[in-house]
């Protein structure tokens, strides 16, 4: 896909902050790619991590690599959205590079769990728009994780706990999508960043505008 049959916006506008949820196996990483192949101005978040790189990963384009310190000193500095202990290691989202990307008037795509999603809401609540994406069924989830290369009964009847337990926080979205049919669902995903792209106070030039229809220019 390409993004030839969606010309840029008219006008300056600020770009948006596109939070996805679901719990693993409902589809949120597929929709994801779908929507960075067809938007050019639709980029994915670059977390900061204390993990050394994996063969090929590029620092600055999959992760910006950061030593403990490093990382423990952007904690103090008050520089992360959000962030969050795995394991041994640490993963942040920098604020400064998120800004910069919103001012430019590009979209910031996020894939994150319920309690990412809070904390970047709670930072920039005018930038944030929630999607969270359902699975059809619980018996559907199940089959997709179990098709999943490796997959062992054990690590399903973990993930399918973890997904019960993501789906609980369903509420706190500003938007739900049920991913059956997956054209659907991704058509609904993009109906949604296309609408909240015009909303009043993403569009930077309005002020400017009505001040001239006015006579106060």
């Amino acid at each position: 896909m390409s993004n030839s049959g969606h010309p840029k916006d008219s006008g300056h506008r600020r770009g948006l902050m596109l939070v996805l949820s679901s719990p693993s196996g409902a589809g949120k990483t597929t929709l994801s790619k779908m929507l960075l192949d067809e938007f050019s101005d639709v980029k994915l978040s670059v977390s900061a991590t204390t993990r050394p790189p994996r063969p090929n990963e590029v620092d600055g384009k999959d992760y910006y690599f950061k030593t403990p310190e490093a990382f423990q000193k952007m904690i103090e500095g008050r520089e992360f959205l959000e962030w969050a202990q795995v394991f041994d290691k640490h993963y942040g989202t920098p604020k400064a590079d998120t800004v910069a990307r919103l001012e430019a008037g590009e979209d910031v795509l996020f894939d994150v769990d319920w309690q990412g999603a809070d904390a970047l809401h709670d930072q920039m609540p005018n930038d944030v728009v929630s999607v969270f994406i359902l699975p059809p069924s619980i018996e559907a989830l199940q089959e997709r994780l179990m098709g999943r290369e490796g997959s062992t009964p054990e690590m399903v009847t973990r993930r399918m706990d973890d997904a019960k337990r993501e789906i609980m926080h369903w509420r706190r979205y500003d938007y739900v999508i049920v991913n059956d049919k997956l054209e659907v669902a991704y058509q609904r995903l993009k109906r949604i960043l296309l609408t909240e792209r015009l909303k009043r106070l993403r569009q930077l030039d309005l002020e400017d505008h009505v001040r001239a229809l006015l006579g106060e220019a």
